[in-house]
């Protein structure tokens, strides 16, 4: 079979490159950190002007792409560098619920995703949720013509910066139901709404959000009542492949500092690169990363597929990038020695950011139980 890119996916993945080096320096890195928004609003721009944004939707939803090649090309280069930019947030998961449940005037809202002028985030995890979609306890409530929103929402992410916020709560059935669960799009200012925001560990900004007794109009409401759980498992099904090609992403820039290193690190008279232990443990990274870019391409070539299939690569791929980013940043600490651990060495920043890959959207172990049930479903 022919991986290599199309024509038009490996222009974009060039000027993305070019354009993602020339602007993650050491120095914007350590402005980021200061920033209430953890992110550069200046590569935003720069990201939806170069079609980036755009990208990631489809000709009808008002982009040019949108497959999943497309979205491993642009994460893939992303993770490169280790850019903290919320696309995954506001463009698939945000803007992807938008353009698939939204009416015309909510649509309008992907338009403004799109030329980088909307931040959006989703608030679904709860404190009890784990990583279980179906698990929603926060509830609303009809009261008129609208709604009352009341619970918690868990680590949302770009919270701090959104415009709006899309808020899952159940409007009928259990607590573990997959039907009932209803979303509301959210100007985050409304009343009722409070956010507790926080810095992550590995870049960027997220909070823990308290609904108490929001009132919303039934304007808000996006898509059929209670109907919302298959297009939220559809978007994070993009949103897993989207973070898996980040990972390996980072995990090809981490490959090249670690050799790098081992080429101009001397001990004993010669560089330790030299040393067969250290050639062996690095032949050892090189294998697992070729593996983790095999199970990308191949989620990204059944993203579109029903729902069954999909899930169970989707489980398959994020099983092997949870465990493959362990080995790789443990193994390149491990063979850096004490720089690996400084903050002013670029692999610090880029390993917390490969080990935090596996705490979202389900972890190693997790996904590894998920696929044996939808294997034996």
């Amino acid at each position: 079979m022919n991986f290599e890119l199309t024509e038009e996916r490996q222009m974009l993945q060039d000027g993305l490159r070019r354009f993602l080096r020339e602007s993650y320096t050491p120095t914007l890195r350590a402005e980021l950190a200061q920033q209430d928004a953890g992110f550069s609003r200046s590569i935003w721009s720069g990201l939806a002007e170069m079609g980036v944004i755009g990208a990631l939707f489809d000709e009808d939803d008002g982009g040019f792409a949108g497959a999943g090649f497309d979205i491993s090309v642009v994460f893939e280069e992303l993770g490169r560098v280790g850019a903290v930019d919320p696309l995954i947030d506001t463009a698939l998961l945000g803007g992807g619920l938008i353009a698939a449940l939204g009416n015309d005037t909510q649509k309008q809202n992907v338009e403004g995703v799109i030329d980088g002028s909307i931040q959006l985030a989703l608030a679904h995890g709860e404190p009890a949720s784990r990583f279980d979609l179906s698990h929603v306890e926060s509830t609303a409530t009809g009261d008129g013509d609208g709604f009352v929103l009341n619970g918690r929402k868990a680590v949302v992410i770009n919270a701090p910066a959104a415009d709006h916020i899309l808020v899952s709560a159940r409007t009928s059935g259990d607590v573990a139901d997959q039907d009932g669960i209803s979303l509301f799009l959210v100007p985050t200012s409304t009343p009722g709404m409070t956010l507790r925001g926080y810095a992550l560990v590995s870049g960027g900004e997220a909070a823990e959000i308290l609904l108490d007794d929001v009132r919303l109009d039934r304007a808000a409401l996006l898509g059929g009542e209670g109907s919302a759980f298959e297009a939220i498992s559809r978007v994070q099904a993009r949103a897993t492949l989207a973070i898996s090609a980040e990972a390996l992403g980072l995990m090809e820039s981490i490959r090249e500092l670690t050799t790098d290193y081992l080429r101009t690190r001397k001990q004993f008279g010669k560089p330790i690169g030299k040393f067969q232990a250290l050639q062996h443990r690095m032949a050892d990274v090189l294998i697992e990363i070729e593996q983790a870019r095999s199970a990308v391409i191949n989620l990204a070539g059944h993203i579109d597929a029903p729902a069954d299939i999909r899930d169970k690569h989707v489980s398959a791929t994020k099983n092997l990038i949870g465990n493959v980013a362990k080995l790789v940043a443990e193994e390149s600490i491990q063979m850096h020695g004490g720089i690996g651990m400084t903050e002013e060495y670029e692999l610090g920043h880029l390993a917390k950011r490969l080990i935090m890959v596996d705490h979202r959207f389900g972890d190693a172990i997790y996904h590894l139980e998920r696929f044996i049930a939808l294997a034996v479903a």
